[in-house]
């Protein structure tokens, strides 16, 4: 792919490479479900299948197919317009969900030649066996992690997977209790993905398998990007019919969530460390209304929860101790639900990609309030050997699901240790949900040198990024 001009990096080649394999893997999917029933009708329409355009053969017959100019522009004339302009009836939603994709999409493409190579590669690539799927899609995932190495800083679409396999380990969501399971901020559907592979587990009987297709794993994706590449996890993973909803989570006034929508089960890795744009503060309660991304989600969540259900949510340290609306927030969160646990996370956890240290909160609505907080500080793992005094996850290094071992013995029976401790609620002021370790004495919590001036590095960058943040608020409200 990286022949043609357009593409050179894999955040450029990774999401054209998965609207090509969307096409081809929901037109195999489409197949498969007129050989089961005869009366399916075709969500995309004659002249737009994947083997009218792009299949050099049908039934193993040669035909003639689009290449080099009359291929892109095809692509962009016809094919992608034709797309995006569908409109589905309830029994035909697929329609809507492609052409939402389609929509925002855009092909990168320049050279027909190179897209030729692409098309007759993957259309040697079947999504008919269970087998071929399943490689596919560990394929996939792996690509999405590149994706999100060669991203950089701005990659936004990976949570580390061991985090999110203890996540959904600890919040455990049940099939046979029918419990529908949330990730308001689902990005490429790690969460959901880990979700449906944990509830599989659990189905009994084919009408157990079809409600967890169906009716069971919901996500909701802001970004257009993020959205494709999850639809296509999804995909991969034998969900024919994704509840993935391509809209702005916070775009919803809290006071329009009724019992309708709202959920047994909520897990996410909402974005932090930005800003909504102006007025979406306005769907947020009077005396809570924030800017802030991550605040603005835990509101939501809360909104979003069933009696007797339960949230994983993770959270910058900054929200533990932050002040003002955010403290009205805390507030909320310690008197109307029960939040049991938080898991301090090791600061590198998400390194390279950001530095910003990070905790996942437990909590559940019941009717009584908080009363005792649960804290664990997990430590990064003595497998990873370091120079420093402290050592640190990385890229080459990065944390494993064995690494929560010990965190996930102590959550079936917590008691004090010298990673664990109980805060009673009467004893937090302000509302301040950032408690450090009280094993660790002072001579020992200060860092070497060397993390010293990291950590001084990590604080100026920061820094920079408010200052940046308010010259754009400035830069707009002064005229030039």
């Amino acid at each position: 792919m990286r022949k043609d001009d357009n593409i050179s990096t894999d955040v450029e080649a990774i999401p054209q490479f998965s609207w090509i394999m969307f096409l081809k893997c929901f037109d195999d999917l489409e197949l498969r479900q007129e050989t089961i029933d005869p009366e399916y009708k075709r969500v995309i329409p004659k002249g737009y299948r994947w083997r009218d355009w792009a299949s050099e053969t049908i039934d193993g017959k040669q035909k003639k197919v689009f290449t080099g100019d009359d291929l892109i522009k095809f692509v962009n004339d016809d094919l992608f317009p034709k797309l995006a302009s569908l409109i589905g009836r309830k029994e035909h939603r697929q329609k809507d969900i492609i052409a939402s994709i389609f929509r925002e999409l855009t092909n990168r493409f320049v050279n027909g030649f190179v897209l030729r190579k692409v098309l007759n590669l993957v259309n040697k690539v079947g999504f008919v066996s269970t087998d071929e799927i399943h490689t596919m899609a560990h394929m996939y995932e792996q690509m999405l992690i590149e994706m999100r190495d060669a991203a950089g800083t701005h990659g936004e679409f990976y949570t580390p997977r061991p985090v999110i396999q203890f996540i959904v380990n600890q919040i455990n969501p049940d099939l046979q209790k029918s419990e529908k399971v949330l990730d308001p901020a689902c990005g490429t559907g790690g969460f959901l993905i880990e979700s449906l592979t944990h509830m599989k587990a659990q189905a009994g009987p084919k009408s157990d398998y079809s409600k967890l297709m169906t009716e069971t794993i919901y996500g909701i994706e802001k970004k257009p990007m993020p959205y494709l590449l999850g639809m296509m996890n999804m995909l991969l993973h034998e969900m024919d019919k994704p509840n993935i909803i391509r809209k702005n989570t916070l775009g919803t006034p809290l006071r329009e969530i009724s019992a309708d929508n709202q959920y047994d089960v909520i897990m996410t890795n909402p974005p932090f460390g930005g800003e909504e744009e102006e007025g979406i503060s306005l769907n947020l309660p009077v005396g809570m209304r924030t800017s802030d991304t991550a605040a603005a989600f835990l509101l939501y969540i809360m909104a979003s929860l069933k009696n007797d259900g339960r949230c994983a949510i993770i959270l910058p340290d900054g929200l533990l101790f932050a002040t003002g609306v955010i403290t009205k927030i805390k507030q909320k969160l310690l008197e109307e639900f029960n939040l049991y646990t938080i898991v301090r996370l090791p600061r590198s956890v998400f390194e390279p990609y950001t530095s910003i240290a990070t905790n996942i909160l437990f909590f559940e609505k019941k009717s009584a309030p908080t009363k005792s907080i649960w804290y664990y500080q997990m430590k990064v793992s003595d497998r990873v050997k370091s120079r420093a005094k402290e050592p640190k996850y990385s890229k080459t290094k990065p944390i494993k699901y064995e690494d929560f071992a010990n965190v996930e013995k102590w959550f079936k029976n917590k008691t004090k240790n010298d990673n664990a401790w109980r805060v009673n609620v009467k004893d937090i002021k302000d509302f301040n949900l950032d408690s450090n370790n009280p094993n660790i004495t002072t001579e020992e919590s200060i860092l070497p040198p060397s993390q010293l001036v990291e950590s001084f590095i990590d604080v100026r960058k920061e820094m920079i990024n408010v200052f940046e943040d308010i010259k754009k608020i400035i830069d707009k409200e002064v005229p030039k």
